[in-house]
């Protein structure tokens, strides 16, 4: 049964599950959801404890012994699987689906930590097989757009309170890193008296940027049509080092998709047709995103800005004197609606 972090400990309190599966990217709801399974199974006086890491030689019978073996010491243990990236291939998947099949007969609690789980391990035997006894966790990134709010409520945890203006800034500087913002939090909670108000000056003041972005968060936040928050992604990524052919990729795979949904739209089908006869398909969350930019971005214009790709491509190969990372930053900000960088510059030519 899924069940988001926020709702976990609520559910846990309700009944301890003999399985529990925490998996996404994001490192602070990660552990903190890690760690209300490893409370409640305190709670309920489990107090042993195995941990399990598993990696590319991993031995899975180990998880069958451990969940054999009797303890000297108590009745119930808490085994902890950390699957990080790594698939538990058809070895894994078999133990996982048998450990499930075997639970009624074992007192133990299962905690499996796992990064993101695609659709396809999903629906993969041994995850359904344990998701139908336990509880699935799933750990997304916070909204962009709720940052401000998550940012509020963080501060009243530690204490503090914020205004939403300072509470956006402050998103700002740690977006993609809430390990980040945390620390700062707790920082001024030791320094200021409790139940103190942060304001936009007291952040501007005290928090030094350490966001963290990916090409991912630049894509959608260019369909999104967010150009100030674009600026401030292409210089993050530009300052951490990543290839700019890792983000020309990833801008140029938009336009080939916005494209592509506007040939289908123009040969009659639905707009949720569309999105489905892509590949990889465009699901339900992210359609009104891509619906988005489309009314925004006509076939005229996407045919311009895939022209200007290339010229940034020949540009990487050394091949065209358009200024790399200003015109990675132009193609970005046109295809999220604002004026490029580049647009005054005699090594251009105007995207309009």
């Amino acid at each position: 049964m899924k069940v988001f972090p926020d709702k976990l400990p609520d559910a846990l309190n309700k009944r301890l599950p003999p399985v529990v599966i925490v998996a996404g990217d994001e490192p602070l709801i990660h552990l903190e959801a890690c760690d209300a399974v490893r409370k409640a199974a305190r709670e309920q006086g489990i107090e042993e404890r195995e941990v399990y890491h598993v990696e590319g030689n991993f031995q899975w019978g180990r998880l069958t012994e451990a969940a054999a073996s009797l303890s000297l010491f108590a009745s119930r243990k808490l085994i902890e699987l950390r699957l990080g990236s790594q698939a538990p291939g058809q070895e894994g998947g078999k133990t996982l689906e048998g450990y499930a099949q075997r639970i009624k007969d074992s007192d133990d609690l299962l905690l499996i930590s796992a990064n993101k789980l695609d659709r396809k391990q999903q629906q993969s035997k041994w995850f359904k097989a344990l998701d139908k006894v336990g509880l699935f966790v799933p750990v997304w990134p916070v909204d962009h757009q709720r940052l401000g709010f998550w940012m509020q409520d963080r501060a009243g945890r530690h204490g503090l309170s914020m205004d939403m203006d300072a509470a956006r800034l402050l998103g700002e500087r740690t977006e993609g890193n809430l390990l980040a913002a945390d620390q700062e939090l707790q920082k001024f909670a030791l320094l200021l008296p409790k139940g103190a108000r942060l304001t936009v000056d007291t952040i501007a003041g005290g928090v030094e940027s350490s966001a963290r972005y990916d090409v991912f968060t630049l894509a959608d936040a260019c369909l999104k049509g967010e150009s100030e928050r674009v600026s401030r992604i292409i210089k993050g990524l530009e300052d951490e080092g990543v290839e700019a052919p890792i983000l020309l990729w990833a801008l140029t795979r938009e336009l080939r998709s916005l494209l592509s949904l506007h040939q289908h739209l123009d040969q009659g089908q639905s707009f949720e047709h569309a999105c489905k006869s892509q590949k990889p398909p465009i699901f339900d969350k992210r359609q009104p995103t891509y619906r988005q930019a489309l009314q925004r971005l006509p076939v005229k214009r996407l045919h311009k800005l895939l022209l200007f790709a290339q010229r940034l491509d020949l540009a990487i190969k050394g091949a065209s004197p358009v200024p790399l990372w200003n015109g990675l930053h132009d193609l970005a900000l046109t295809l999220a609606g604002g004026r490029g960088l580049l647009a005054e510059s005699p090594l251009s030519y105007r995207i309009s």
